[in-house]
């Protein structure tokens, strides 16, 4: 059965198309996958996840005037002419702390006051609360010796949060801050969105596991590694299994992946020599495709459709491409799962330090670099002289040139995308 809340819309691409543009292929993935099926969890399990509805207050915070000091809860106008050379003097009747229900006794009334404790409700009658500071006790007698006006350290009923407002809105990310403004409301469960399952599978007969012994021509399986450390610091649940290059093999490991997760990703074998096996492997499976081979670089070979109604990420087998096609297509269609509507990486606009030059006016060309001061100006820099591997490892930005565009001259101004910035 189709996973609910997934959709493809007629967005498929024959086999023998021309390639099409990024943006086309982005707007493709947000368009064929719908946010999963909201659930309703305890509180601590929603952090970081997207909201499902609004959320009201149950209450009213705090549920009673409340005192925001130590002090002693008075009538204002008998505290009028306090001073430390003419204190006025007060008896005390009753002492109320926090979460204390006060007795009808603890009325204040002139000539008389309640002490009270930081959160304790004020007792009837009182109209502002004295500091300890300004109060000397004694013997059942108070002498005040400072003025406290009408609503003097008081906090109003539901002057926190009011009873039936919105505490927090569908669509937003659940943070630790609004946890507490919820827990205050009175909630303890809340629906949201989950975090897709995410399969990854390398494929390969020379992808070797970590750990594991190496061979003359394997080598380890670093950008599934590199995948997978991306889905689990966004805390989605993420799993990897290996396969070979014989179609069986391939077979088994989609369908268990398909069957097991909400959202799948391929590493590998996904270009068109007699290895690549992954697209008529898939076709075979009966998986709708909505793209395969976009006009970027680095990552032209990424495909994506969708089998058993979820989505199916085919990812190429060089690095740069690899990490690049997950991040701006496989992530984004990642958080379309997760009902997140920001884009994964937040850009800003910068002026680069040297010439950056696209591949071809029709293609989107993204560069790993950094980010440098130059002159009290933040400037890009591109890694030109550093190795794929180094260079993916240490870039803190990805530099956008657009289709439309072959070249930005030094100085001229870029997007960037910055990869610290993603949560």
């Amino acid at each position: 059965m189709p996973l609910p809340g997934l959709q493809l819309r007629e967005v498929l691409v024959s086999r023998s198309a021309a390639l099409i543009g990024f943006q086309e292929a982005h707007r493709i993935t947000c368009d064929a996958i719908q946010p999963l099926p909201a659930r309703r969890v305890p509180l601590l399990e929603a952090v970081g996840q997207v909201v499902a509805e609004d959320a009201v207050s149950q209450v009213d915070v705090p549920s009673a005037d409340a005192s925001m000091k130590d002090g002693f809860a008075v009538i204002s106008s008998a505290v009028a002419a306090a001073s430390p050379q003419t204190p006025v003097r007060l008896a005390v009747h009753h002492h109320i702390v926090a979460g204390m229900r006060h007795p009808d006794s603890a009325r204040v009334t002139p000539g008389a006051a309640v002490g009270v404790l930081t959160g304790a409700a004020i007792p009837p009658g009182a109209d502002a609360v004295v500091a300890n500071e300004f109060v000397r006790e004694a013997d059942g007698w108070i002498a005040v010796t400072a003025t406290a006006h009408q609503g003097r350290n008081i906090l109003p009923c539901g002057s926190d949060v009011e009873r039936h407002s919105t505490v927090v809105s569908a669509g937003e990310v659940l943070t630790p801050g609004k946890l507490g403004l919820l827990v205050a409301a009175g909630h303890s469960h809340l629906a949201v969105i989950p975090r897709p399952k995410v399969r990854l599978i390398a494929t390969g007969t020379e992808v070797v596991a970590p750990g594991e012994t190496i061979a003359e021509g394997q080598v380890y399986s670093s950008n599934v590694m590199t995948i997978a450390a991306w889905c689990r610091h966004l805390g989605m649940p993420t799993e990897i299994d290996f396969a070979e290059d014989r179609p069986e093999v391939i077979t088994e490991r989609l369908q268990t992946a398909i069957a097991d997760g909400e959202a799948v990703i391929t590493s590998g074998g996904a270009w068109t020599s007699r290895k690549d096996l992954l697209s008529p492997v898939l076709e075979r499976l009966g998986w709708r495709k909505c793209y395969h081979r976009i006009r970027m670089g680095p990552g032209k070979a990424v495909g994506m459709g969708i089998l058993e109604g979820k989505p199916v990420f085919v990812l190429p087998g060089g690095p740069p491409s690899n990490l690049m096609a997950f991040l701006q297509l496989a992530l984004p269609g990642l958080f379309r799962l997760s009902g997140r509507r920001e884009p994964p990486l937040p850009c800003r606009r910068v002026r680069t330090r040297a010439a950056l030059r696209g591949r071809k006016a029709d293609w989107t060309q993204f560069i790993y670099g950094e980010l440098v001061d130059d002159a009290g100006e933040t400037r890009f820099q591109a890694h030109r002289d550093r190795s794929r591997l180094r260079s993916m490892a240490e870039a803190e930005a990805i530099a956008v040139i657009p289709e439309g565009r072959e070249v930005i001259d030094a100085g001229g101004e870029v997007s960037v995308q910055m990869l610290g910035s993603c949560r």
